[in-house]
């Protein structure tokens, strides 16, 4: 959040943790994660045969750009404001509300392990099918529901109702907020509709054969 000297300081308490993950893994993790993106980028579009991906280019990477531009803004974001606000401008305070942020990457493993799960072949299996709502619980509950948790945490230690919360708050501090939360209501609603397509296309009439013919346990039905 943008304010953290003001909405952080009910809770003084500091553990030497929330720093150095920020130094030793956040700004590496965020940096290598960009450089992943843009790889898989090129050779996804490489594999499919496009003439300008024989070879890295500028053209390549304009193109991972406008593809990826929400993400890669997300990751900028975090680098160049979130992290040096976490180290420097918060007057070694607010450790619960970064710690809290922190929990937005617990849906991160989901979302990897259903990409891994494609890639095997096994999204009709039924671990895959449980995965992707293991993806939309925690996307939900860590950054979604994680913002109204913050402003309740603030208003239950002032006795203030949550309605009334953002009033007592700076204008910054609201305007962060919402800068974090619009693109993870964006990427829910994504979700949202992609499990929907899965599911449709399981109850399509040529999903139970393709379940059938497949020999692998772990997609028994």
């Amino acid at each position: 959040m943008s304010d953290l000297s003001h909405c952080c300081c009910l809770f003084p308490f500091r553990h030497w943790l929330v720093t150095d993950f920020v130094i030793y893994y956040g700004c590496p993790y965020m940096t290598y994660d960009i450089f992943a993106m843009y790889l898989s980028h090129y050779y996804r579009f490489r594999v499919k045969g496009h003439e300008e991906y024989k070879e890295h280019s500028l053209s390549t990477v304009i193109s991972f750009l406008r593809r990826e531009f929400l993400l890669v803004l997300h990751h900028i974001a975090l680098l160049t404001i979130l992290l040096p606000v976490t180290l420097f401008f918060r007057k070694e305070q607010g450790d619960f509300f970064i710690g809290c942020l922190f929990l937005t990457e617990v849906s991160t493993p989901f979302v990897s392990l259903g990409k891994i799960l494609i890639q095997l072949g096994l999204q009709d299996c039924w671990i895959h099918k449980a995965n992707g709502g293991m993806v939309l619980l925690t996307f939900f509950l860590c950054r979604i529901a994680l913002f109204p948790f913050m402003y309740w945490t603030y208003g239950h230690h002032y006795q203030l109702p949550l309605y009334s919360v953002p009033l007592h708050l700076p204008a910054s501090t609201n305007l962060g907020s919402c800068c974090i939360l619009a693109p993870q209501l964006y990427w829910f609603i994504l979700l949202c509709r992609k499990g929907y397509r899965l599911y449709q296309r399981s109850r399509g009439p040529w999903s139970t054969p393709r379940l059938q013919h497949t020999s692998m346990p772990l997609c028994e039905s």
